[in-house]
């Protein structure tokens, strides 16, 4: 017999909640763990040459790429909520952080912004996370990502002409990037013949193994790594770079080590609001990776805790001399196909990149600036789906034009304040719609159904009955002051065919707070001062919580408020019933006349 186990403690809850690769401990088996090993394994043959190249565009030396794969990789995999997500530099992120402190011309500078970026991140990220606002992330408009995307590959692409064509960098960090690329392609040198022999080659040589490796069907062929590696073989044999291929210089056969950030006063303020801009396109991209991955898996994800994952992980790699990272497209992807199956692959990954760096640093040096820069420009196309870009602005217009504002910010502005660009208009979008109550008026038909009112029913004078749906908070006062005024307007005036019931069906609406409330409980007042009654049925719970802190409930009767009923008798239909008791006369029209249709069953219909 299987001993019955017992269930967590509080503490221990909350350990295995915020160390899920610890949880899925407890179940692992060897077949878990044979599959996590080679997709692990697979995801290292491509993060060792993705790391190098993207710490190439922030312009820091390629060794704290490795570091920020190695580091952020595994502290990501031990928090994250997404099973096959792999944490890490990724293509977006650096462009970004390379907007940020592209103007700090000493290469010791730049990476200490770079790291400060890191702790920067972390912290507003770790804030996210611990706010519970993890989720508001849905109120992003996935075009800002598009839009994103396709501005930073175009830059990416120019960004490394210059290493492709063996150009000097020209222009100061002061002046727009824009203005840099056409300097360097006009006062940077001649092109360098060898250089750019090597760097078409690699964009040939990875183009003709992936249509190999598609071939033959062979899902999980390292060929950036394979290009990488002959490029630095051939330039040490035939002595390239003494003939002016630029190389990636010695990488130190060293893991990384604990190093307190330079913590600068007047770098944190100047560094501020890129941070937030990065750290928010770091979720975006965590979280958007995170659940397509999930679509396919059926798991369920965590979004605070994924934010929560991402913080912590750039946290801990700026203590380590790591750049800013966030979720990868790319290794995730292959980690999910590979057969990963939880949060330790990622670890193996972490620990093969490391294995690799130690093993082969000496001949590392050799790697070609170009080759990379091949490569780079390579990933930078991939990027753009241009089916998605293409939906996109197809879809509405104002997708259409957070696409086109976030691309073309990304040129004509910055990197980190395109993306701040595209979340200040998805919250426009958003906001007004989320505030939008919609207010239904429904009718009792001669068969007794209840019904949504169309231009073709005839109207009650003595008893309206109104639907309120929607979220009754502070953004929804201009819509519910405007549906307030519409009611008032249908009460006939005094006389033969006053209005003497209105019915209030609060079924659909939602989380109401104290403007909300005011503005209900006005209209309250000002419908009993005309001596009409007033009955609001379909009350939930929390509603009528709200309802009794304010004072509303001390102001009707228990006959005028029926709460939400979870049987089939609705508290719609007892509401209308008792209506119909309070009103003295039936107005001429009403179907109620016929004796034989007022013995009918009333019923609603949805």
């Amino acid at each position: 017999m299987q001993p019955t186990s017992s269930p967590d403690s509080p503490a221990a809850a909350l350990f295995y909640s915020r160390f899920p690769a610890i949880d899925v401990l407890r179940s692992y088996s060897w077949s878990d763990g044979r599959a996590d090993l080679l997709a692990g394994l697979s995801v290292a043959a491509v993060a060792v040459p993705q790391a190098m190249a993207y710490a190439m565009i922030v312009g820091v030396p390629v060794e704290y790429g490795l570091y920020t794969a190695i580091v952020m990789t595994i502290v990501g995999a031990v928090m994250d909520s997404s099973r096959q997500l792999i944490n890490g530099p990724t293509n977006a992120i650096s462009i970004a952080v390379l907007s940020a402190v592209g103007h700090f011309d000493s290469p010791t500078e730049r990476l200490q912004a770079a790291v400060l970026m890191a702790f920067l991140m972390g912290i507003i990220q770790i804030g996210i996370s611990l706010m519970r606002l993890g989720d508001l992330t849905r109120y992003i408009s996935h075009s800002v990502i598009v839009g994103f995307t396709a501005g930073a590959s175009m830059l990416l692409v120019l960004d490394q002409t210059k290493n492709l064509l063996g150009l000097k960098a020209m222009g100061g960090s002061e002046e727009h990037f824009l203005v840099r690329f056409w300097l360097t392609l006009t006062q940077g040198g001649s092109v360098h013949g060898p250089t750019l022999a090597i760097g078409l080659g690699a964009i040939v040589a990875v183009l003709g193994l992936r249509w190999v490796k598609k071939k033959l069907g062979w899902a999980l062929f390292p060929e950036m790594l394979l290009v990488v590696g002959v490029a630095a073989w051939l330039t040490a044999e035939l002595g390239l770079d003494q003939a002016g291929v630029r190389v990636v210089g010695d990488i130190p056969a060293t893991l990384p080590a604990f190093k307190v950030p330079s913590f600068n006063a007047s770098e944190m303020r100047e560094l501020s609001s890129s941070a937030l801009a990065v750290a928010l396109l770091g979720l975006l991209e965590a979280i958007s990776m995170a659940k397509v991955i999930a679509a396919v898996t059926r798991q369920r994800l965590d979004m605070n805790q994924q934010c929560l994952s991402e913080g912590v992980a750039n946290l801990t790699g700026s203590f380590f001399q790591c750049i800013p990272g966030s979720g990868s497209l790319t290794r995730s992807a292959i980690n999910q196909q590979a057969g990963a199956r939880t949060q330790w692959a990622g670890v193996v990954s972490a620990i093969a990149v490391a294995a690799i760096m130690l093993a082969f640093a000496p001949w590392a040096k050799f790697i070609p600036r170009s080759a990379l820069a091949g490569v780079l420009m390579l990933t930078a196309v991939r990027m753009v789906n241009i089916k998605e870009l293409r939906y996109h602005l197809r879809a509405s217009n104002f997708d259409a034009v957070i696409v086109a504002t976030t691309a073309i910010a990304a040129f004509a502005i910055s990197i980190e304040f395109c993306v701040l660009i595209g979340v200040v208009m998805s919250f426009m979008l958003a906001v007004p719609r989320t505030g939008n109550m919609l207010l239904t008026e429904f009718v009792v038909a001669a068969d007794g159904g209840i019904h949504e009112r169309i231009p073709e029913d005839s109207v009650c004078g003595r008893m309206l009955i109104f639907g309120l749906e929607g979220e009754m908070f502070f953004g929804s006062s201009i819509s519910l002051d405007a549906h307030f005024d519409a009611i008032e307007a249908r009460l006939a005036q005094p006389g033969a065919d006053a209005t003497q019931v209105v019915v209030l069906r609060m079924k659909r609406a939602r989380n109401p707070d104290a403007v909300g409330m005011a503005l209900l409980e006005g209209l309250l007042d000002r419908v009993r001062a005309r001596g009409v009654h007033v009955i609001m049925c379909g009350v939930r719970p929390e509603m009528y919580e709200s309802f009794q802190k304010c004072g509303i409930a001390k102001k009707l009767s228990a006959d005028q408020i029926f709460l939400e009923q979870p049987v089939r008798q609705t508290s719609t239909l007892l509401a209308i019933r008792h209506a119909y008791s309070l009103i003295t006369d039936l107005c001429p029209s009403c179907p109620r006349r016929d004796p034989e249709l007022r013995e009918k069953a009333m019923y609603f219909v949805i």
